[in-house]
């Protein structure tokens, strides 16, 4: 029988299993349980007010506590609150915001999946490529190339395709069929930060990669315009590109995961556009709802959607759905996250306020701990060394990263602080330019309080 009277921190670290965490580092730890939101500002249950300098996990792009938001979605429930998307119904929400999907979207992009997120999305994704290949008459090309340090969620599939240890580790993951070559990271590159050369060898590693499994064995090559979870790796202009140009040279897939980078976090509505890049297939979840209801999706060119309507078998059922796809509630949502960014001024406030991130990061630069600073648009990185000569790391004995996010938010800001040393930032595109400066005086602060602890100093070189 379940003890009454209990804490709610007791309570979840009973029974409430958090993603990407210790099971036992938790339970040690308890959860830090957050009560409200406004803005750019959370409060937790003991009434602290932290600024969110990471829009809840790269999401609520928007910022908290859009009433608009909140009514047409007690509006669609009272109306309609599910619709199947099986046996051919649907609903308005999801037909309109699939066409407002393809009006927004690169060119090349005129179908689109609905899912719950970004993890299923790329799940879709791949389970489309498959289904496609096998319709034209081309079931050997199965592989799959990623980037190192990129991220793909955390399915089955998707988790493979994510190159960051902790998918991997007890879940047999990578699978035989799926690669990675080098990140394109200027800043601990191999040849160098000059982009050229740093373009250059993203081609090169890609075209050896396929030579090496076999042209006609190689379906797609999936990778973020921007790497997320794996630092806020930006490569150079004229990189996606390049990726782009190859893949079509070698007769393979391109994928662009948008799932961080769309809807105006770098700038314009989505990564593709800043160098022109229309895929074969693009994934977009978080931004798509500002985090304010599950839901992605998978955007689809003409040529994909027609050779797998007209496949072996064109009078069968496509074997791929969810029960949650195109959710009305959720696409209600996202018609009018969609219509904030545009006629309500928060992607252009974004592209304006971007100038003071880029500034704010360029301002850190100097700090002893701080080796590279990095971002475009509102999506950026600092990454920390013991030494900014030879650019090395701290040492994971120190526990930096856990005592950086601590002390953070003691000093009343939330930000990602990764593993290896790296301190991740994406504010709402409704940031102001004072609470911009605010962000950045508040991690400075914080940096300056970790160089005056003194195993962190004497790492110092």
């Amino acid at each position: 029988m379940l003890q009454r009277n209990r804490s709610l921190v007791d309570i979840d670290r009973d029974h409430l299993i958090h993603p990407v965490t210790s099971f036992r580092g938790h339970e040690a730890r308890g959860a830090t349980l957050l009560q409200s939101a406004k803005g750019m500002f959370v409060t937790d249950m003991d009434g602290n007010q932290l600024i969110d300098a990471f829009a809840g996990l790269w999401c609520v792009n928007v910022g908290y506590g859009h009433d608009s938001i909140v009514e047409v979605a007690a509006e669609q429930m009272r109306r309609l609150p599910y619709a199947t998307g099986y046996f051919h119904f649907g609903s308005e929400p999801a037909v309109r915001l699939a066409e407002k999907l393809v009006e927004l979207a690169p060119a090349s992009l005129t179908h689109v999946y609905f899912t719950l997120g970004g993890s299923d999305a790329v799940d879709s994704a791949v389970r489309y490529i498959i289904h496609y290949f096998n319709a034209i008459g081309k079931p050997a090309k199965k592989h799959v190339i990623a980037l190192e340090r990129g991220y793909h969620g955390s399915s089955t599939v998707g988790a493979g395709l994510t190159a960051i240890g902790s998918f991997h580790r007890f879940f047999d993951v990578p699978r035989p069929w799926q690669h990675h070559i080098p990140s394109p990271y200027p800043y601990r590159s191999p040849v160098g930060n000059d982009p050229q050369a740093v373009i250059a060898h993203s081609v090169a590693a890609l075209r050896d990669k396929v030579a090496e499994l076999g042209a006609d064995q190689v379906a797609a090559f999936f990778c973020e315009p921007i790497q997320g979870s794996g630092g806020v790796i930006v490569p150079p202009k004229g990189w996606l590109k390049a990726m782009r140009e190859t893949c079509r040279e070698l007769d393979i897939l391109f994928i662009a995961d948008e799932v961080i980078t769309g809807f105006g976090r770098t700038g314009p509505m989505f990564a593709c556009e800043y160098e022109g890049v229309e895929p074969d297939l693009m994934t977009v979840a978080k931004g798509l709802t500002a985090g304010y209801a599950p839901m992605g999706a998978v955007l689809m060119s003409d040529a994909i959607f027609n050779a797998i309507a007209d496949g072996a078998t064109p009078d069968l059922p496509i074997g791929h759905g969810f029960t949650y796809s195109g959710h009305p509630v959720s696409a209600a949502v996202g018609l009018e996250v969609i219509r904030l960014y545009t006629e309500g001024g928060i992607l252009a406030n974004g592209q304006k306020v971007g100038a003071d991130f880029a500034a704010g990061l360029a301002g850190l630069s100097d700090h002893p701990m701080v080796g590279e600073t990095r971002g475009r648009g509102l999506l950026g990185a600092i990454e920390l060394v013991a030494d900014k000569g030879t650019k090395s790391r701290f040492d994971p004995a120190l526990k930096l990263p856990d005592r950086l996010f601590a002390q953070g938010y003691k000093n009343g800001v939330i930000f990602r602080s990764f593993g290896d040393g790296m301190i991740g930032l994406a504010p709402a595109l409704c940031c102001t330019p004072d609470e911009m400066a605010l962000i950045f005086q508040r991690i400075r602060t914080t940096l300056d309080q970790m160089l005056e602890e003194p195993d962190i100093r004497a790492a110092l070189t």
